[in-house]
């Protein structure tokens, strides 16, 4: 992928982070003051934003891609968990409900014949260009493509399961205003970090492959 198409990326998350870690909270003391001091239901207007958000990005693109899957995904497993019994807690690590099994999947796709973040690379790289997609699986024949795929998802894989238990162990030990600032700092710059290195490592990787 172009370099500029990496940054563009990065100042998208940059910017959905700063969004996501302080209109929730906004919203959270605010709900706390004027309409209830209940834990959950302050916690519940704190979750308003960004699945509004992640609905409103869907319908603008009209296409399911995989970020806009992760975050809807993540609101459909917290809203089930919470279904079974969560807590307020439950809402604090919602995102990572779904980033925490997509981590566990992407751990498990390394047993499968190609991983899951090979066809993540495809949708970024290729897109629904027919041509281009076609130069993308090509390149599986290498075995250096194949080691970068594989290595590529490990790192995904340990990142989010990673995030997934460091997130937990915040929201059951912090305080709610603190755990709601950090949960999505957190788990934003997990993704951001990880995103420039995954660029990186495939640029390097990509220049002793043959177009």
């Amino acid at each position: 992928m172009p370099e500029d198409g990496s940054r563009h990326i990065v100042r998208s998350l940059a910017w959905d982070l700063a969004l996501n870690a302080t209109i929730p909270v906004a919203c959270y003391v605010l709900a706390k003051r004027y309409i209830s001091s209940s834990e959950m239901t302050a916690l519940l207007f704190a979750t308003a934003f960004p699945t509004l958000k992640s609905i409103y990005d869907l319908l603008r693109h009209h296409e399911a891609d995989p970020v806009t899957v992760l975050v809807l995904l993540g609101i459909v497993t917290s809203i089930v968990a919470l279904w079974f019994g969560g807590g307020a807690r439950v809402l604090l690590i919602r995102e990572s409900f779904f980033t925490g099994a997509f981590g566990i999947a992407c751990l498990v796709s390394l047993l499968f014949p190609r991983p899951i973040m090979f066809y993540f690379g495809r949708h970024f790289i290729a897109g629904r260009d027919p041509e281009q997609r076609r130069i993308f699986e090509s390149r599986w024949q290498y075995p250096s493509a194949r080691r970068a795929h594989r290595l590529v998802t490990a790192v995904w894989g340990v990142v989010y399961v990673g995030e997934f238990g460091l997130r937990v162990a915040l929201a059951f030990t912090l305080p709610t205003a603190i755990a709601l600032i950090l949960a999505p700092t957190l788990l934003g710059v997990a993704t951001i970090a990880t995103i420039i290195w995954t660029f990186r490592y495939a640029r390097n990787v990509r220049a002793g492959i043959p177009a």
